[in-house]
C-alpha cells in the first residue's frame, strides 16, 4: 500500500470492465463502448483511433499497430501484426548509392505503408461486435468539434513541432505554433477520412481519393510509393511467443516486433537474485542496464521481418541467457555491447481493455518518431509514420531495407499468464526502452510485490547507446554510484516512456494502473 502522505495515485478497482490508456478521453470512450454492449476489442479500437487525435505526435491512422488479445476463457491468446511494408520499388542499395548510411528519418523514404487501419477493420469484423461505424463515431465527433490539448500532449507538441513540414504545419499547428494546454485541436480532414472508412471499410483508405492523396504527397516529397503499394497493404494474424520469469509467463508479439528482446532480458535477470536487491538502489539499476546492453545487442543482430528474422529460437533459449549473464561484472559497467543499428524513438500510445467476459486486449499503436515523418497528406492531413527508419542499410543484414519488407519494430504489446491463464495485459511505451520497460514492470511486481500502479510509478533508468538515463526519482547518491561504476549517467529531459496495465484477480476484481508520466488514467465500471 502506498504512503498516503505522499503524492501518487491509487490503482483503480472495478468489477465489470476497465480501460487504461494515456488520455482520459480515450479511456472514457472505451468504457462508453463497453457499457453499450461492445467487447474489449471494440473498446480498444475506439479508444486507439481517438488517441491519434488526442496525441498526434505519438500516433494516428498514418501509423502501425500490434495487438494481443485473449479469448474470454483467459487461456487462448491471439496476435495480429498491423505493421506496414516498404514501397516495392525502394531498396537499400539506392540509398547507399546516394551516400546515405541510414534511412533519412524525415524523408519520404522512411514512410512505410500505414497498416493500422487495415488492422482495426479486420479486428472489428472478426473479433468485435458493434461494427466499425460505431467505433469510429467518437473520433469523428472529436475531430470535428475539437479536443482540449492535455498537458503532456502540449509538452510533446511544443518540443517536436519542428519535425512538421509542408502542409503538415497547417494541419497540426495553430497560427503557426504548437497549441498550448487547453487549446482546442480540430482535424476536419481526418474526420472525413474516418467517415469514409466507417461507411466503406478499409478499402476507402487504401484505394481511391484518400490513397491518391497520400501517394501524391509522398511522390512530391521524393518517395517511390504507388497506389498498388497501398491497395495490397494488409495485416496478418500471427502466433505469440512467450518466456517464463519465476512463476509467470510473459507473452509477447513475435518479430518483426522486439518482444523477444524482453524475454531474453528477463531470462538474463533470472540468473541474479533480483528480489534481494533494493528496488531503487544502485545494484539493481546496474544489473538491469548490463542485461539490457546484452539483450539489445542480440536484437540488433537477429530481429527483422518475420520472413528474415534469424535465430529466434536461439534468442529465447535459456542457454543464451546464462552465457550472457556470465559476462556481467556486478561491480563495473561494460561498454555498449554494440552500436545500435536502428533509429530509436519515444513516441507511441498504448491501450488495454478488459471486458465483463474477461476478454483482454493489449494494443500498441505508433507513427514512430515524434510526428512520424513530419509529412502529412496535402488534402486530408493524414500524418505519415517514418517506421522505415527502423531498417538498416547494412548489406546482408536481416533487417536490411528491401521493397515489400517490414522493418524491425520497437512497439510491443504484452500479457502476463499464470498457471495457463491470462492475468494481466500490459504495455510500456518508449521506443527502444520498451523491452527494458517490460522487464522492469514484471520484476517490480514479481520480485518486489508492487501493485500495477506502484510498478508503473516506480523510477526508471535506461542504458542506451553509451548513455545511462536515470530519472529524477532516483537519488543523487545512486546516480553517483552508477557513475563510479563506469556508467555515463544523465538525467533525461523527458520522463522515460509510459505504461498501462490491468491485473485480473481471481475474485473478479480488475485492478488498473496508468502512468503519471502521461496524461491518462485507468477507468472502470
Amino acid at each position: 500500500m502506498r504512503d498516503f502522505h505522499l503524492p501518487g495515485r491509487s490503482p483503480v478497482l472495478a468489477s465489470k470492465g476497465m480501460c487504461a490508456t494515456s488520455h482520459p478521453l480515450a479511456a472514457k470512450t472505451a468504457i462508453d463502448i463497453l457499457e453499450r454492449g461492445g467487447n474489449a476489442m471494440d473498446a480498444a479500437i475506439a479508444g486507439a483511433v481517438l488517441l491519434g487525435l488526442c496525441e498526434p505526435a505519438m500516433t494516428g491512422i498514418g501509423g502501425d499497430c500490434f495487438v494481443l488479445w485473449s479469448e474470454k476463457d483467459q487461456q487462448t491468446i491471439r496476435s495480429l501484426n498491423g505493421s506496414g511494408r516498404a514501397p516495392a520499388a525502394l531498396d537499400a542499395a539506392m540509398l547507399r548509392d546516394a551516400g546515405e548510411s541510414v534511412v533519412p528519418a524525415f524523408s519520404a523514404h522512411a514512410v512505410t505503408i500505414p497498416t493500422a487501419v487495415s488492422a482495426f477493420a479486420h479486428l472489428s469484423e472478426k473479433v468485435g461486435k458493434l461494427g466499425l461505424d460505431t467505433l469510429l463515431a467518437p473520433a469523428i465527433h472529436h475531430a470535428e468539434h475539437g479536443i482540449p490539448v492535455a498537458p503532456r500532449a502540449a509538452f510533446d507538441w511544443k518540443n517536436y513541432a519542428h519535425n512538421l513540414q509542408g502542409s503538415a504545419r497547417d494541419t497540426y499547428l495553430l497560427n503557426g505554433k504548437a497549441p498550448e494546454k487547453g487549446e482546442l485541436f480540430r482535424a476536419p480532414g481526418q474526420a472525413e477520412v474516418l467517415r469514409r472508412i466507417a461507411k466503406e471499410g478499409a478499402a476507402a483508405f487504401y484505394t481511391g481519393e484518400i490513397a491518391e492523396d497520400m501517394v501524391a504527397t509522398l511522390t512530391a516529397a521524393g518517395g517511390l510509393h504507388t497506389l498498388e503499394d497501398f491497395a495490397t497493404a494488409g495485416c496478418d494474424e500471427t502466433t505469440p511467443i512467450a518466456g517464463s520469469y519465476k512463476d509467470v509467463d510473459v507473452v509477447e508479439h513475435p518479430p518483426n516486433g522486439q518482444g523477444a528482446t524482453a524475454i531474453l532480458m528477463l531470462n538474463i535477470l533470472a540468473q541474479f537474485d533480483m528480489a534481494r536487491m533494493d528496488p531503487f538502489g544502485t545494484e539493481r539499476a546496474h544489473i538491469e542496464a548490463e542485461a539490457a546492453k546484452l539483450a539489445y545487442d542480440a536484437r540488433n543482430r537477429f530481429l527483422a521481418d518475420a520472413d528474415y528474422t534469424t535465430r529466434l529460437d536461439h534468442m529465447l533459449d535459456m542457454t543464451l541467457a546464462k552465457e550472457l549473464a556470465a559476462l556481467i561484472d556486478p561491480k563495473a559497467a561494460m561498454a555498449a555491447a554494440a552500436p545500435l543499428t536502428e533509429m530509436v524513438h519515444k513516441d507511441t500510445i498504448y491501450i488495454t481493455v478488459v471486458d465483463r467476459d474477461r476478454m483482454a486486449v493489449s494494443l500498441i499503436y505508433s507513427v514512430f518518431k515524434d510526428f512520424g515523418s513530419g509529412i502529412a497528406s496535402d488534402k486530408f492531413g493524414i500524418l505519415m509514420q517514418n517506421r522505415g527508419a527502423g531498417f538498416t542499410l547494412e548489406e546482408g543484414h536481416p533487417n536490411e531495407l528491401k521493397g515489400g519488407k517490414r522493418p524491425m519494430h520497437t512497439i510491443i504489446p504484452a500479457m502476463l499468464r499464470k498457471n495457463g491463464k491470462v492475468i494481466m495485459p500490459f504495455g510500456v511505451m518508449g521506443g527502444a526502452y520498451q523491452p527494458n520497460g517490460h522487464a522492469r514492470l514484471v520484476s517490480n511486481m514479481i520480485d518486489f510485490g508492487m501493485d500495477p500502479q506502484a510498478a508503473i510509478d516506480a523510477p526508471r533508468a535506461f542504458s542506451d547507446a553509451d548513455n545511462m538515463q536515470v530519472e529524477r526519482g532516483y537519488s543523487d547518491a545512486v546516480r553517483q554510484a552508477l557513475a563510479d561504476m563506469g556508467h555515463s549517467v544523465s538525467v533525461p529531459e523527458t520522463a522515460i516512456g509510459g505504461a498501462q496495465a490491468i491485473l485480473m484477480h481471481d475474485t473478479g476484481v480488475l485492478e488498473g494502473g496508468s502512468d503519471p508520466r502521461k496524461d491518462g488514467c485507468a477507468l472502470g465500471y
